[in-house]
């Protein structure tokens, strides 16, 4: 019986495959058995894309609503139907805004803004993700979301080429913030290349290629991942005792002299991580604990 995977790899995406098919390739690299990605990245678009494997995927939905940092190359006087290089041109124009025009304008969508989620995007509607209308040439009306753009810096512009970092909430669609700065210039925009440079505590330096992780004998492989814990860092530690951890993994509540309230990660006296447990009025109670422990 094989040894179960759990961890998380950082894998640096390459251009020109969907996430699910790199996750699936990593998957049968490393034969798990139980593997999800913690937020997709466009076929164009390269960069960062944690994937989470056995126990991991219990806490995936922690880096998934994490922020993110992308480096986003616009191309303006062009428009396309899915606002990226995988659209058809609907239309184009000159362009003849400056670097100063350009720079004046990004503050317009920095902080708190509203965007209206694309037709070619995974979002479902009564059940379909609206990519599909899309394609059958369907509009559905789409409320306008809030997203946090939290910084915006230009980092060359030679137009029609301009580039931005950018650092932003979950949900903050990319190719929808070049549609809108191209609006607002007058000339439109679309998004060339899009390459995510952080998710949460993680960046695109820490990351591996599939060519690497291919390039390992199958026993080294696994030795890429990072351990599930690593998605919940940025919550507080508490450690038990023997007694104390099998009775939370059991799914009973224990007593616990603690300051903090709220989520918390837990690990018993051999330091194994456990889980989540909620701490309330000195007790923890179970949240999301894993099958097995993991030294």
């Amino acid at each position: 019986m094989r040894e179960p995977i759990n961890g998380v790899l950082l894998l640096n995406k390459p251009v020109g495959i969907t996430s699910n098919a790199a996750l699936q390739k990593a998957k049968w690299l490393l034969n798990a058995r139980k593997a999800g990605h913690t937020g997709t990245l466009d076929p164009f678009a390269d960069g960062l894309l944690p994937l989470c494997f056995g126990e991991a995927t219990k806490f995936s939905a922690y880096l998934l609503e994490a922020d993110k940092h992308y480096r986003a190359v616009l191309q303006l006087g062009v428009t396309t139907t899915t606002g990226d290089p995988e659209g058809e041109i609907l239309a184009t124009r000159e362009v003849h805004a400056s670097r100063a025009e350009i720079e004046a304008l990004l503050p317009r969508f920095t902080g708190e803004i509203e965007q209206i989620p694309p037709m070619h995007s995974a979002l479902k509607h009564q059940g379909r993700p609206l990519y599909e209308y899309a394609r059958a040439g369907i509009e559905i009306e789409r409320p306008p979301r809030r997203v946090q753009i939290r910084a915006l810096e230009l980092v060359e512009c030679d137009p029609p080429r301009v580039v931005l970092d950018v650092q932003c909430s979950a949900g903050t669609y990319i190719r929808t913030l070049a549609q809108d700065i191209g609006a607002a210039l007058g000339c439109g925009a679309h998004l060339t290349e899009l390459k995510r440079t952080a998710a949460g505590g993680f960046s695109l330096d820490q990351a591996h290629t599939l060519a690497e992780l291919e390039a390992l004998d199958a026993p080294q492989r696994p030795t890429l991942l990072l351990p599930a814990d690593c998605l919940v860092e940025h919550l507080p530690a508490i450690q038990l005792d023997d007694a104390d951890a099998g009775a939370l993994c059991q799914g009973r509540s224990v007593a616990h002299a603690t300051d903090h309230q709220g989520l918390a990660r837990i690990y018993a006296a051999s330091h194994a991580f456990i889980g989540l447990a909620d701490a309330d009025a000195g007790c923890l109670t179970p949240r999301r604990l894993i099958a097995t422990q993991q030294a």
